[in-house]
């Protein structure tokens, strides 16, 4: 089974466009016609740009964000045709276990890319997020709402099922009871709202929000990138593991952190007294 673009769209590079500035890597989803929404092909690119990131010392940040004043993603574009494998003329039209690959090699290869990127991912969100659209920002490792924002845990007004890891990502920002809730009911998430209940980490004003992303995204990527790398390893990951596991992975996380340059320069920038100059490695 394979994914196909709608004849006549625009390029993929135009609908997911990516640039690097000041070792910041920017993806931005334009695809105006469709509010935003990804299809198959701009899922694939975004998956493939940020694991593409992964060990490219031009890049040490990364921002996923939108164009226009609107949209950050309403979910996925479901007018997209799919192809599916020859079937004997009696089969159903969907078959049992499809639905469940479509999930493992679509929407569910985004979202781990993010989490398991080696660098720290900032989510610029311009305007609403909707369903895997909400995923795809909560996913990242930091947030950053426009005022006039929002988010919609949607699932629920269709009749279905959260999708994009939700249901692992939601919980884990504000606890069961909270989730629950934002997913029965599926209401609108104001920005500052979202800021309170911990959806999001700052709301700025629509105008500023590319700016203060930047500050942040180049704050980063200015940073000690493995140090940055190896606690997000750590953070991820702690609300999965025992304490047992937790104090072996902090342990060779160390370990791993004491070998790198900025490590060293670190060190010899406390004793000297002076700012420290991180390389990324």
């Amino acid at each position: 089974m394979s994914d196909e673009t709608t004849p006549g769209e625009p390029a993929v590079e135009e609908l997911v466009r990516f640039e690097i500035r000041n070792q910041v890597a920017w993806i931005t989803i334009d695809n105006p016609t469709k509010g935003n929404a990804i299809s198959p092909a701009m899922r694939d690119r975004m998956t493939a740009l940020v694991k593409g990131c992964n060990g490219r010392f031009e890049a040490r940040a990364i921002v996923i964000t939108a164009a226009g004043s609107k949209l950050f993603c309403p979910g996925a574009d479901i007018s997209v045709g799919r192809e599916f494998a020859p079937r004997p003329d009696d089969a159903p039209p969907l078959a049992v276990g499809e639905s469940r690959r479509m999930m493992l090699e679509g929407q569910l290869t985004l979202m781990p890319a993010i989490l398991d990127s080696e660098l720290p991912v900032i989510a610029a969100v311009n305007g609403t997020a909707a369903g895997v659209g909400a995923h795809l920002a909560l996913c990242c490792d930091l947030v950053i709402m426009a005022d006039n924002a929002k988010m919609i845990e949607v699932f629920a007004r269709r009749g279905l099922v959260p999708d994009g890891l939700g249901a692992w990502i939601l919980p884990r920002l504000v606890g069961l009871q909270k989730a629950k809730e934002l997913m029965f009911f599926a209401e609108d998430v104001s920005a500052e709202e979202a800021l309170r209940i911990g959806l999001c980490n700052r709301v700025v004003p629509g105008d500023q929000l590319i700016e203060a992303t930047t500050e942040w995204a180049e704050r980063l990527a200015s940073g000690p990138t493995r140090s940055l790398m190896l606690t997000k390893w750590l953070v991820n990951r702690s609300l999965d593991v025992d304490r047992r596991t937790m104090e072996d992975n902090e342990a060779w996380a160390v370990e791993l952190n004491n070998g790198t340059v900025d490590s060293a320069e670190g060190i010899a920038s406390f004793r000297e007294r002076r700012d420290p100059v991180w390389r990324g490695f």
